[in-house]
């Protein structure tokens, strides 16, 4: 079939890979505008370095629904259908209407659960069981139209890498599987219950702050939900410090205020929570590479009774 793909992410990237293998024609790669990095430099999307490495015509519209000469050029290829995989634009109607036989999203969740930006670190937060991918025919909503196939995955302890990984390459099966049933007119398609939806917004950088308060569940998955970005963090005699791997280590103790540390030796920095213990095992420093507390230790001494906030 003939398609116009339209994504931004690392998280994108599989599903833009597996279409071209699939032998379909991509006339465009949509994606969002180069940024600047570091010292001004000039930095792609995933999808436009992707799509360039294939020889993929690529498209940087500003607002593609108000971009003329984009849409122009995308009604002229004339596509049987458009997939769009996080791509951060909400499409419009002289969008949704140019491709032959729809508009296809690759959406990061169980729909309509976690409908919205940061499905993946919410279904960590959340401490669902499964996540998973569903397909949709995109209409002018967030995440609303109607499901074709989904799948899902059991989260255990994964943190946001690896379950962004595992989405990501079922989203490009699934889509692969799709687009056989779309081309060969097998599609059925599901209207979402909008009375069980739920919303994941735009994660913030003040989201990791870790609050002791809380229970040691919570804040093991806020740790996982939230690695490599914006990380969780907390303050540690007065300088901010970044928790990479921790875990729940039972009950807490007595009335000890949460926050105290009551333990600190190879295995981690044990820190009563709301609602039971914290094993802290992997921690930065200000301006430091990430470490396990057994290295830590070697150069900071950690008190019992120590305050983190």
């Amino acid at each position: 079939m003939k398609i116009v793909f339209m994504g931004t992410p690392d998280f994108a990237v599989p599903v833009l890979k597996r279409i071209t293998e699939d032998g379909h024609k991509v006339g465009f790669a949509v994606t969002q505008p180069d940024r600047a990095g570091n010292r001004g430099k000039v930095i792609f999307s995933p999808v436009k370095q992707a799509a360039l490495d294939a020889g993929i015509p690529v498209l940087q519209p500003e607002k593609l629904s108000k971009d003329e000469d984009a849409l122009e050029k995308i009604k002229e290829f004339a596509p049987d259908v458009m997939i769009v995989v996080a791509y951060g634009q909400i499409l419009r109607k002289n969008v949704l209407d140019i491709p032959r036989l729809g508009c296809f999203n690759v959406h990061a969740s169980l729909l309509p659960r976690l409908r919205g930006a940061s499905p993946i670190q919410h279904a960590i937060l959340e401490g669902d069981e499964y996540a998973g991918v569903t397909i949709m025919k995109v209409d002018e909503g967030l995440d609303t139209g109607d499901m074709l196939i989904s799948d899902r995955v059991r989260i255990s302890r994964m943190n946001f890498e690896e379950l962004h990984d595992a989405l990501s390459d079922m989203g490009a099966e699934l889509m692969s599987r799709a687009l056989r049933m779309i081309e060969s007119g097998e599609a059925v398609f599901t209207k979402q219950d909008d009375s069980l939806s739920t919303y994941a917004g735009m994660i913030t950088k003040q989201d990791g702050k870790i609050d002791f308060s809380e229970s040691a569940d919570a804040i093991d998955r806020k740790v996982r939900a939230f690695d490599p970005w914006p990380g969780a963090f907390c303050e540690m005699d007065g300088k901010t410090v970044k928790i990479w791997k921790a875990e729940p280590a039972g009950s807490g103790a007595g009335d000890m205020e949460p926050g105290t540390v009551v333990s600190a030796d190879s295995s981690g920095i044990k820190v009563i929570c709301g609602e039971g213990a914290l094993l802290i095992q992997e921690i930065q420093m200000p301006g430091k590479k990430r470490t396990s507390v057994r290295d830590f230790l070697l150069g900071h001494e950690i008190g019992k009774g120590m305050k983190l906030r």
